[in-house]
């Protein structure tokens, strides 16, 4: 990343507060977000996908772990055995759905159009999108269709980092309220650890002199993102979902715009 000018870093920096920001606020749309803008400004994923992965990578096991203290404080407070902040029975029927198409997409064993899949995706989750704005969330009540969904995520969640969107599409039907984000934070830790490990393998440059200064930009957009979460929390479920369903669409718009461009 050497060679920038000053504003260049500038935005970057910018960047990643709003990348830490929409991951910490909704659980999803960190590195969809904040990709196309980073992008714009110096064109090469290889330099940005492995710092948005170990960012992921920090924050979810964080999150995750500040999740269950809290359950646990208020169960204990209440006198009761108190709820998992984790959804892991669903979790793990997800992961047993993705694994493979996942280490499909991370190893490249196939290789598929990258626009048309990403064009395709988007368009659904847009539906999903829309649905969840007009509060009335579509339930496919189909697991074949699901199914398909999460491989499809799983795919390409291997080849980038941008399966997030149809995933989340699916968990926010199947996983309650007060669990989705955590329970999707530990499903993006499992699922970059996966990618992290062929950035290795290909020995890919990890950038980690820049982490150091780019660490605390997105542990900023954490810190403003949690008291959105927070807000979110406390809302009444449709607004919950309206909330969700914008940030998707808002998701969709961006990534068909940058996947028409690049065609």
């Amino acid at each position: 990343m050497e060679g920038l000018f000053w504003w260049q870093y500038a935005l970057i920096g910018a960047i990643f507060i709003w990348s830490g920001f929409v991951r910490s606020g909704l659980g999803f749309g960190g590195a969809v977000l904040a990709l196309p803008f980073l992008l714009l400004v110096k064109n090469d994923p290889v330099v940005f996908l492995p710092i948005i992965s170990i960012h992921l990578l920090i924050f979810s096991s964080w999150i995750a772990f500040r999740g269950a203290q809290q359950t646990r404080k208020e169960a204990k407070s209440n006198g009761e055995a108190g709820e998992s902040n984790i959804a892991w029975g669903y979790l793990k029927t997800a992961l047993g759905i993705m694994i493979v198409p996942k280490l499909i997409g991370v190893f490249g064993l196939l290789t598929l159009p990258s626009d048309i899949v990403t064009g395709v995706i988007f368009v659904i989750v847009s539906v999903f999108a829309v649905s969840y704005i007009i509060n009335k969330p579509f339930k496919s009540n189909n697991k074949y269709l699901d199914a398909f969904f999460l491989m499809l995520g799983g795919y390409v969640s291997g080849t980038s980092l941008i399966g997030a969107p149809l995933i989340v599409a699916v968990f926010a039907t199947k996983v309650a309220r007060h669990q989705l984000r955590d329970t999707l934070f530990v499903l993006w830790f499992i699922l970059v650890s996966i990618k992290m490990v062929s950035f290795l393998i290909v020995g890919a440059d990890l950038q980690l002199i820049h982490q150091l200064w780019l660490f605390p930009c997105a542990f900023i957009g954490h810190l403003l993102g949690q008291r959105l979460h927070d807000s979110l929390h406390k809302a009444e479920t449709p607004r919950f979902f309206q909330c969700v369903g914008a940030a998707l669409l808002i998701v969709c718009g961006i990534g068909l715009y940058t996947t028409l461009v690049g065609m």
